[in-house]
């Protein structure tokens, strides 16, 4: 498969999932009236950040792919973390479990972590385009914790 097969197919894919969930909570969205915890972002930063975080982690993704580094371990913490990631959302917005959803985030950023380490292994630079993600995981936990908190 050429390189822009394998880089396409590698962003599309968490990009189009990530847009799936998106347009399905969309009718649950309960951000606006939430009380926010200190340096919650304004609604709209959301869809533009995972955006990006979702591009990069295709990108990561598609060097590993086209570089034939994909093993077992590889494709199951990264569509393990990718099927966490898509469930968070689900379960913050649409089901109101915040309290749940802290454990799942903590679960998301192990999971994110442990791809990083298992991407190290293989690529270095794989490795290194996850860390922004690893960083918006752990702000997120933080900005679950605290809706939840601030929302019971």
């Amino acid at each position: 498969m050429s390189k822009f097969k394998v880089y396409l197919k590698s962003i599309l894919v968490p990009v189009i999932l990530g847009g799936i969930v998106g347009i399905f909570i969309s009718q649950f969205m309960d951000y606006g009236s939430l009380n926010k915890p200190p340096f919650a972002p304004p609604g709209i930063v959301f869809p533009i950040v995972w955006t990006i975080l979702y591009v990069l982690m295709g990108v990561s993704y598609g060097i590993l792919k086209y570089n034939n580094l994909v093993d077992e371990k590889i494709d199951r913490i990264y569509y393990l973390q990718l099927f966490v990631n898509l469930l968070w959302p689900i379960f913050f917005f649409a089901f109101k479990w915040r309290l749940f959803s802290i454990i799942w985030i903590i679960l998301l950023v192990v999971l994110v972590a442990t791809m990083i380490y298992r991407f190290y292994q293989k690529n270095k630079a794989s490795a290194l385009i996850q860390i922004p993600y690893l960083l918006w995981t752990i702000f997120a936990t933080y900005l679950n914790i605290g809706f939840y908190l601030l929302n019971k």
